[in-house]
């Protein structure tokens, strides 16, 4: 369903299944309370605002991103629910958080104190969560050292116009099979938990649980929970059990052909001139190239979907277009619509036919996370 894009190439994101995603995620952890809607780098590629709308019609009513330009995107746009940067805000910025109500994550007394000093010139208070690290290594106070940490959090806790609002940590394996490190992780939040209870510092809500730890690790569920790439229906990896959820992917990549020509055996096509033709050949043209998001890497053995059948690419995926061999499919002509990823729509009684992000990633190399939030990046999105 192509629309105004100014562009013969468009992402859609179908807001239909993002919604059957969510509820199957209430659906497992019993609650649309306990989910924390993880928006962070545009919603993956799907559109922050658009997906928080959804989330919002959904029961959600805590939103998470990365930065401070993402929140103040949202807020913009009218979102006033709680939003959590989850990555560190230097202190210089401390005044954007308080001015915004932000939720901050804080690992350091120090730059506690700026916000703390920023919160009180304005006025106002500001919620944080205080960063633990049980085996990520990114951000927070190391697990294993309670002393110093114990000593610096009640410093924070002392804070004027500071609220603690929860205990934060992030889970590093637990889209894997062997859950044997993710089980170590959920024992050395629980101690800090529990150290901190010791020492008479509240803490109100923990969240520790990812994607994966939706899917499968109901014990670390606690408080709230924070998916992500589960909400834009792809699985955290192939070693997960998809029986344990039923998603829906929620983005597709299409193009419409800009250019057809028919070239004879031996003509070469595409930087390197990778593609020789073998016979006398059909190749087309899209408007979608690396800049887009289709990776380069993909070059070789790519493949679209047109008029229901699977086309091979022919030669490299140049930065603003790719050509495709189309020899083989009957009835292409100039603006027929090519599916780069998403599923063919067919009335046949057999499975129609379907590339996805999944796909993409494992003959690149790389994870679906990433072949979606590039795919989001400069292609134009159309909600359905």
């Amino acid at each position: 369903m192509k629309q105004n894009t100014l562009r013969p190439a468009w992402v859609e994101i179908n807001l239909s299944n993002l919604a059957y995603n969510i509820r199957q995620i209430i659906l497992k952890v019993g609650s649309a309370d306990k989910i924390v809607g993880v928006v962070k780098a545009d919603a993956y590629g799907h559109g922050a605002v658009r997906v928080s709308e959804i989330l919002r019609e959904n029961g959600i009513r805590i939103f998470a991103v990365a930065t401070l330009a993402e929140a103040i995107e949202l807020r913009r746009s009218g979102l006033q629910e709680e939003i959590i940067v989850l990555g560190l805000v230097p202190d210089e910025y401390a005044k954007i958080v308080a001015l915004h109500s932000l939720t901050a994550v804080v690992c350091d007394s120090r730059n506690a104190r700026a916000l703390s000093e920023a919160a009180s010139s304005l006025g106002k208070t500001i919620s944080v969560l205080i960063a633990v690290d049980t085996g990520m290594g990114r951000i927070g106070y190391l697990a294993d050292d309670t002393a110093d940490a114990v000593c610096d959090i009640q410093k924070i806790s002392a804070l004027p116009s500071l609220k603690v609002k929860g205990l934060f940590s992030h889970m590093s394996t637990a889209d894997a099979a062997d859950k044997t490190f993710s089980l170590q992780q959920q024992e050395k939040f629980n101690a800090f938990y529990q150290t901190l209870q010791s020492a008479g510092i509240k803490i109100p809500q923990r969240t520790l649980a990812n994607s994966a730890s939706v899917m499968e690790l109901p014990a670390v569920h606690f408080d709230l929970v924070r998916p992500g790439i589960i909400l834009y229906g792809c699985y955290p990896s192939k070693e997960v059990n998809r029986n344990l959820i039923d998603l829906k992917p929620v983005m597709s990549v299409k193009a419409q052909i800009v250019h057809l020509k028919e070239v004879p055996a031996g003509f070469s096509v595409g930087y390197g001139r990778r593609f020789i033709a073998s016979r006398p050949s059909r190749i087309a043209t899209i408007e979608v190239g690396y800049a887009d998001g289709y990776p380069r890497p993909y070059s070789a053995g790519g493949r679209v979907i047109i008029n229901s059948r699977f086309a091979p690419l022919a030669g490299n995926i140049c930065m603003d277009q790719c050509m495709i061999d189309v020899t083989e499919i009957p009835g292409v002509e100039l603006g027929s619509e090519v599916i780069l990823m998403g599923s063919a729509e067919t009335n046949k009684k057999t499975k129609a036919p379907a590339i996805s992000a999944e796909d993409i990633a494992e003959a690149t190399g790389t994870i679906s996370y990433e072949i979606l939030c590039a795919f989001g990046q400069r292609l134009p999105k159309v909600y359905l």
